[in-house]
């Protein structure tokens, strides 16, 4: 019996984000997509038995759950700084940069340590992960040049930005990301509609006022007066590091209630208000992957997107793409695509079909499969 060993901590983080649910989604389909003799069992830090049995209800057929003797923050300390821990070898998978990275024989196929590495952020906007956030990931990156056998990334564009600050050569593995299953127009999605007072037509984005997500850009584009009975629903937090979303819609001189923050959301939310979206923005300056422009491609929601290359080649032609050089130009040059979407039937039409095309693309069971024949061929 194989066993392929995935660190899971990610999973059960207090705050979920784009990691978190990678983790979830590519660890539920790598037990379902286990090939004959094969099975998964999870690693995770010092966790309450609480934790564990939530991690088993969403991981229904882990084998077991190896749990480490120290808490996430020393966990992911330790393994920054070299520090084994006793947790065993094997066949190990990290769906982050949380992986424990330490010499062994790159020769012995029983032995084998995969990372992911979601984006190059670390370097290239380290102000907005964070000064130690950022040290963190680039001394994780160290250790995966030295000691990974292969490095999941999630876009050709992040394989070539990490070559550029790592030289990582063959190692590197593109493997991207899904739509989750359980992102479905639910059967009360007009109950749900009400709830949330979605409008009868709006711009929808998910996003916050972090400086690589290009929010201000885009509130900046609603001042165009061919977009003027268009409000803006943003999918995200009002608030980031003390800044608030609407001081600064009212700060770009839009009326109170033109752009509205709807926090996080569940898949049934969520799936409501891309689906009903007149065109779904997504003005990102800096990106890994672009998961919301494939999720909102699925329901045929029109996309208007920045030339981010992660973005552009996710899109891969199946929305409008926007440059983003000339920053004080992007405002306008994101309301000219907006408007000449949402004033144009047939390129809307055009748009819908060639979005849900390019959304069947992307799966989580075909994801997870490429993880499994990475391994095999290692």
């Amino acid at each position: 019996m194989t066993t392929l060993r995935v660190i899971v901590d990610d999973v059960l983080t207090d705050v979920p984000d784009g990691i978190s649910r990678y983790s979830l989604e590519l660890t539920r389909q790598l037990i379902a997509t286990a090939p004959r003799g094969c099975v998964v069992e999870g690693i995770v830090a010092a966790r309450s038995e609480t934790d564990r049995r939530v991690l088993q209800q969403l991981l229904p057929g882990l084998v077991g759950v190896h749990a480490l003797p120290v808490g996430s923050r020393e966990l992911a300390l330790a393994w920054q700084m070299g520090v084994k821990l006793p947790m065993g070898g094997g066949l190990i998978h990290a769906p982050s940069l949380l992986a424990p990275l330490f010499k062994h024989d790159a020769s012995d196929s029983v032995d084998q340590t995969t990372v992911t590495v979601h984006d190059v952020s670390a370097w290239t906007a380290p102000e907005a992960v964070g000064v130690v956030e950022a040290a963190w990931q680039k001394a994780m990156v160290k250790r995966a040049r030295k000691f990974a056998d292969a490095v999941v990334v999630p876009t050709h564009a992040v394989a070539d930005q990490l070559n550029q600050v790592a030289k990582l050569g063959d190692r590197i593995r593109v493997i991207g990301g899904a739509p989750s299953d359980t992102l479905q127009v639910p059967d009360d999605a007009d109950a749900r509609a009400g709830a949330l007072r979605l409008p009868e037509r709006y711009i929808a984005t998910v996003s916050s006022l972090d400086p690589r997500r290009g929010l201000r850009a885009l509130i900046g584009a609603m001042t165009d007066p061919a977009l003027h009975d268009l409000p803006l629903l943003v999918v995200g937090p009002e608030e980031h590091h003390g800044e608030r979303v609407s001081t600064v819609a009212m700060e770009a001189g839009l009326a109170e209630g033109r752009v509205r923050t709807l926090g996080s959301l569940g898949d049934p939310d969520l799936a409501v208000v891309l689906s009903r979206a007149t065109v779904f923005v997504y003005p990102n300056l800096s990106s890994g992957f672009g998961l919301p422009v494939v999720e909102a491609m699925r329901f045929g929601t029109p996309v208007v997107h920045s030339d981010d290359p992660a973005v552009a080649e996710v899109a891969f032609g199946a929305g409008v793409t926007v440059p983003r050089e000339d920053s004080e130009g992007y405002p306008a040059r994101l309301a000219e695509a907006v408007s000449s979407v949402v004033a144009d039937d047939t390129l809307r039409e055009r748009l819908r079909f060639a979005g849900m095309d390019r959304a069947a693309a992307f799966s989580w069971r075909a994801s997870a499969e490429s993880v499994w024949q990475l391994h095999a061929e290692l």
